[in-house]
């Protein structure tokens, strides 16, 4: 057993564990308390609360895209509980759900 084996098994291994699914954080809408909603988004993406604001009154929308099902799931609870509808949805993977051209 070279070296070049042990590379190619860990090469393996490294790709299999980095092949999960990225999740999509959408907002569909921000309920009665759009002020709530807007601290969330800002706690959620960083933005400042002008910027949530903005991206709040354009639901529904994507607020954080590419993140692990752990890490979207955890977005979504902060944007529900500050009373917005809000789900995770799994991105398609590349190459997938696309036309084959002729």
């Amino acid at each position: 057993m070279g070296d070049g084996d042990v590379a190619g098994d860990v090469a393996e291994y490294f790709t299999l564990v980095c092949d999960d699914p990225s999740y999509t954080v959408v907002l569909f809408g921000c309920g009665p308390c759009e002020l709530d909603v807007v601290r969330a988004v800002r706690e959620v993406t960083g933005l400042s609360l002008w910027h949530g604001r903005v991206l709040t009154r354009r639901a529904p929308v994507a607020v954080r895209e590419g993140l692990p099902q752990d890490m979207a799931d955890e977005a979504v609870l902060v944007l529900r509980s500050a009373g917005a509808q809000a789900e995770a949805r799994r991105e398609l993977e590349s190459g997938r759900g696309t036309a084959q051209s002729p």
